[in-house]
């Protein structure tokens, strides 16, 4: 089979790649893509049109239903996603396939077994419109909560707890609004996917701030914005010159798409 993967996130690409690649002997990885736009371009002008897709919701420019609008798939199309609630049913009884992040390989094998079978089939592969108001619905569902290693502790962070995360030299770390700092095993670009954009603001690629945390909002040279937040922080909390109107916007109503 061949196997096209859409997906943004590097280790989450490299991870899929290994499970396909070492378990499979039949599967070849004839695309990886990251975008929205890399996608349409790729369906659009390949010769040798992919057995199957495995697509994350994000992506780096956009969410997947972009790449449906814009061009019409014909195969298959398995979608990777971090949430595991109800919606995810949907997924099922509508006869579409999915996999969840970490991905366990008796699933991706039943995955693909469904692809086989229904590649053999006339018609429709998926209906989009059931697929796109069951992702909506799933999305809306937010991290509550997250499980912190500290010492030789297991940590329970409320997400109503926490004021920004932030990466540095490679790490990422979590500080509550308490001051307690927490690094994490996962990245800003997983963590921005699970957090209610109400709330938190993606502010520059290495911060995610929480309205509770933004203190003092100042002008500086050049009409960037630097934020003082609470607790205080060493980080650089400028806000990107691209987010800025989005950045603002967001403080005002506390309903803008932030991540």
């Amino acid at each position: 089979m061949n196997i096209l993967i859409i997906e943004d996130e590097l280790v989450a690409q490299q991870a899929l790649v290994r499970a396909l690649t070492t378990n499979f002997s039949d599967i070849h990885i004839c695309g990886v893509l990251d975008s929205v736009d890399k996608s349409v371009d790729w369906l659009t002008s390949t010769i040798q049109y992919p057995d199957a897709i495995f697509m994350d919701v994000e992506l780096s420019d956009g969410k997947c239903f972009d790449i449906f609008d814009r061009v019409k798939i014909h195969c298959p199309v398995i979608i990777v996603t971090a949430y595991n609630n109800y919606a995810i049913k949907a997924f099922e009884v509508n006869s579409i396939d999915y996999l969840l992040k970490p991905i366990n390989i008796s699933d991706l094998e039943r995955a693909l077994e469904r692809c086989k079978s229904r590649s053999t089939r006339s018609g429709e592969f998926m209906d989009i419109d059931i697929l796109r108001n069951a992702i909506s619905s799933e999305a809306r569902r937010y991290k509550q909560r997250y499980l912190l290693r500290y010492n030789d502790k297991i940590v329970l962070v409320e997400t109503s707890n926490i004021a920004y995360f932030y990466s540095e030299d490679g790490c990422t770390y979590l500080m509550t609004l308490g001051g307690e700092k927490f690094i994490m095993d996962i990245s800003l670009d997983t963590i921005s996917k699970e957090l209610n954009p109400a709330h938190f603001f993606r502010i520059s690629r290495s911060c995610i701030v929480a309205d509770k945390a933004v203190g003092n909002v100042a002008k500086r040279l050049g009409n960037r914005i630097k934020l003082t937040l609470r607790p205080a922080s060493n980080i650089d909390t400028f806000v990107s010159r691209s987010k800025t109107a989005d950045f603002l916007a967001w403080l005002e109503s506390g309903e803008q798409q932030g991540l």
